[in-house]
């Protein structure tokens, strides 16, 4: 791979999708398109990502996950073991089903939009997550690419709903074993295919901080996280650093946020990242990919020996960041931060949620754009 420049660009992985890609999507859920026919229309709006990301002048690139229905429930069409489910099927088998229609109420989220990889057997890899759509970007470009994966912790939580998965796990550590050996292999093919970077989305991390142990966020199944916050921040580190430990010479980073799934800034989660800095600090991975672009996030906070991938465009408002607002983000970070171990990003992904995007893509083609002519005008 070249050398790359001061302050690299990229994403931190979901576009918006087109109607058409979205129309396949929901067909093939439905069994009435078959996975070729899929896949050519997926080829075509990969494609159309990779070239705007190009256009921009984004150093890494990604496929924009345009195969995946939302960031980690994708993992049901890849592993033995696991169903894809809406919220709205969920609400028949939670524990606490008016706790959680609640939730879906109070934040925002249809049960119809969006949908959960649950655990309904036995965990195994049955094809690699993420290896195809890489070897699928690598022949069409000669920049770097970057895979997104979900995190050891957020798949573990996310997939482990008691009233079916305990047949299989006691509890979702126990699955979790079975997570690290599926998230550790997959790591393992996609730095020798090539990946230049692989980042673990881990955004649940914030919740058990800024929410004390209640929870308030729909992203997992087993909502309730039933240890004190830190003995469950403990267990996530503990879960991320088995997956990276094999890694430690490739990059290899972690993001974070506070939700990303409305533009109503009032349902997402709020606070620092000042109570996650010691668990931060522990992980053995390269770069922290940070939201700071929204001032929920708080101010820049310095994580030892860590690269930071600094969130300066706000994915979710329609507003487009001038050169100059951008330019002045990356000057606070460098008060804290060498430009080398300085990356930068929008806060989130464009659509997380292939259903809920959270923009157009012309606004988030203009974010990419002033974000690349800012970082130009402060390398040398």
């Amino acid at each position: 791979m070249k050398a790359l420049p001061l302050f690299p660009i990229t994403t931190v992985g979901s576009w918006p999708r087109s109607i058409e890609l979205l129309r396949a999507q929901k067909l093939r859920r439905q069994g009435t398109l078959s996975e070729e026919e899929f896949e050519r229309v997926a080829d075509k709006a990969v494609l159309n990502v990779l070239r705007l990301q190009e256009e921009a002048g984004v150093d890494l690139v990604t496929d924009g996950e345009q195969r995946r229905d939302n960031f980690y429930s994708f993992v049901a069409a890849k592993l033995e073991g696991v169903r894809l489910m809406t919220l709205a099927e969920m609400l028949n088998l939670v524990e606490d089903t008016v706790s959680f229609e609640r939730i879906l109420r109070t934040l925002d989220v249809p049960s119809y939009s969006i949908s959960n990889a649950t655990c309904m057997g036995k965990v195994r890899r049955a094809r690699p997550l993420a290896v195809e759509e890489l070897r699928f970007v690598q022949k069409h470009t000669d920049k770097p690419v970057k895979v997104t994966l979900p995190g050891p912790y957020l798949l573990t939580r996310s997939m482990y709903l008691s009233s079916v998965s305990s047949k299989f796990y006691p509890t979702k550590e126990d699955l979790a074993e079975d997570v690290i050996q599926v998230l550790s292999d997959e790591t393992r093919e996609l730095i020798e295919q090539g990946a230049a970077f692989v980042q673990f989305d881990e955004p649940v991390l914030t919740e058990l901080v800024f929410t004390q142990g209640q929870t308030r966020t729909f992203m997992c199944a087993a909502l309730a996280a039933r240890k004190d916050p830190a003995e469950e921040l403990e267990f996530a580190v503990s879960l991320i650093n088995r997956v990276v430990d094999a890694f430690r010479d490739s990059r290899v980073g972690i993001h974070i946020c506070r939700g990303n799934w409305s533009k109503n800034e009032a349902t997402l989660l709020r606070g620092s990242y000042h109570p996650l800095v010691n668990y931060l600090n522990k992980l053995d991975v390269r770069q922290l990919v940070l939201e700071y672009a929204t001032e929920r996030a708080g101010d820049i906070l310095y994580f030892e020996d860590k690269e930071l991938g600094l969130g300066v465009v706000n994915p979710r408002i329609e507003r487009v960041e001038s050169v100059e607002e951008i330019k002045c983000s990356i000057e606070r970070a460098l008060q804290l931060y060498p430009p080398e171990k300085l990356w930068l990003n929008p806060d989130c992904g464009f659509s997380s949620f292939s259903n809920r995007p959270v923009n157009s893509s012309d606004i988030a083609l203009r974010k990419l754009r002033n974000l690349v002519v800012a970082a130009q005008s402060l390398r040398p």
